[in-house]
């Protein structure tokens, strides 16, 4: 089966019907990978397939939890550690009313992530060359996936986040541990449990947002 066929069987599996237009920008973005991935380790998967299961309907996994989160209401996405842009680009793919912005601290790659804005003319899409200490804007969502453990990421972006703003955690296996090790002003509010297809493996989001937030 093609690619465009798989990852269109994926994403309906999601409950994500896609255009035709998100799907084309979708596997120019899965071609721009493998490009790059020649000159720079943007991935350890080399194989089309494995990269659009791993990969892109790892992300597209995330996009039907998100769009219940932000229920038609305007935010801003910051995607810390966002490597080859997973999950912020697929997101912004997906979801071009949403401005999205893909952090890295190594320059290749958040210089990836705006030649991908450029081919795919996605202005809604920023990759920024930066430490999360450092930035001074501030975000609805902040989301990360297999960055750091859910301490060192609130901790270390939790400047970047708004006041009423929720932590998107993509992880593996619940990850328990993590959770007990956080501080008492981050609170687990939700852990939502994904299927992806083609993967057999353990999926999940680990939603937080501030205790103080609670009130």
């Amino acid at each position: 089966m093609s690619l465009a066929a798989n990852l269109r069987r994926g994403a309906e599996a999601l409950g994500l019907p896609l255009a035709d237009a998100q799907v084309d920008a979708l596997l120019t973005y899965l071609d721009l990978i493998l490009k790059w991935n020649r000159v720079y380790n943007l991935t350890s998967l080399r194989d089309p397939q494995q990269i659009l299961t791993h990969h892109l309907l790892d992300s597209l996994a995330s996009v039907p939890p998100l769009m219940r989160h932000v229920d038609g209401r305007g935010v801003r996405l910051l995607d810390v550690g966002s490597g080859a842009g997973l999950p912020g680009v697929v997101i912004a793919i997906c979801r071009p009313e949403l401005p999205v912005d893909c952090l890295d601290a190594v320059a290749k790659k958040a210089a990836f992530i705006q030649q991908v804005a450029s081919e795919l003319k996605m202005t809604h899409l920023r990759g920024l060359h930066q430490r999360v200490e450092q930035i001074t804007d501030r975000y609805d969502v902040v989301c990360s996936r297999a960055f750091a453990s859910l301490a060192d990421f609130t901790r270390w972006s939790g400047g970047a986040l708004k006041e009423g703003g929720v932590w998107l955690a993509m992880k593996g296996k619940r990850p328990e541990d993590e959770i007990a090790a956080l501080p008492p002003e981050v609170e687990v509010f939700h852990v939502e449990q994904l299927q992806v297809p083609g993967l057999d493996a353990e999926r999940c989001i680990v939603w937080m947002r501030r205790a103080a937030a609670i009130a």
